[in-house]
């Protein structure tokens, strides 16, 4: 779970998984790659399962950023102008990956302050815009729609990580 570039670097990080009498047995090998390792218990598949979910956040993370350079592009706003403020805006994001985290496993979905009622009309004003451009809003269009099932279901008072809660529902 780490960029080739941070290879042999302090900065890589390894997730590991499976019998941990193994990992121990090969950890000197391991730790020749440098960087963080972390073994995740017994199960061989979890660490392959962190792996998917972290993806998952990266690649519609650059999805989100590479449509927002779309929509800015078109606004006339170039990347280098816009690349400031998405610092921003990444910076904001693991305080709430920990408290929605915490949210989610709990149980409990605070609203307070940005319901998903609120958040989905954001997310409309973006599909809206993106198309009036011409541009495709393919993924806008997901989250909107995941938050609009999510307030049908008579969470529409509930914070945006309900949805990962209604997503999870068989």
């Amino acid at each position: 779970m780490t960029p080739t570039t941070t290879m042999g670097t302090s900065a890589s990080v390894f997730i590991h998984s499976g019998p941990a009498e193994l990992y121990q047995e090969h950890r000197p090998v391991l730790e020749a790659l440098a960087g963080t390792h972390t073994h995740l218990g017994e199960e061989i598949g979890r660490a392959a399962a962190y792996d998917i979910a972290l993806l998952d956040i990266f690649w519609t993370a650059m999805a989100g950023y590479a449509h927002a350079l779309a929509v800015a592009r078109v606004e006339g706003i170039s990347a280098r102008e816009l690349a400031p403020f998405a610092k921003g805006i990444g910076a904001i994001l693991p305080p709430l990956f920990e408290e929605t985290a915490e949210e989610l496993d709990r149980g409990t979905f605070s609203g307070e302050g940005n319901p998903m009622t609120s958040g989905v009309s954001t997310m409309a004003h973006i599909v809206h815009t993106s198309e009036g451009h011409g541009i495709d809003a393919g993924v806008t269009r997901a989250a909107e729609g995941m938050t609009r099932r999510a307030i049908a279901l008579g969470h529409g008072t509930d914070g945006f990580i309900r949805v990962a809660e209604v997503l999870g529902r068989r």
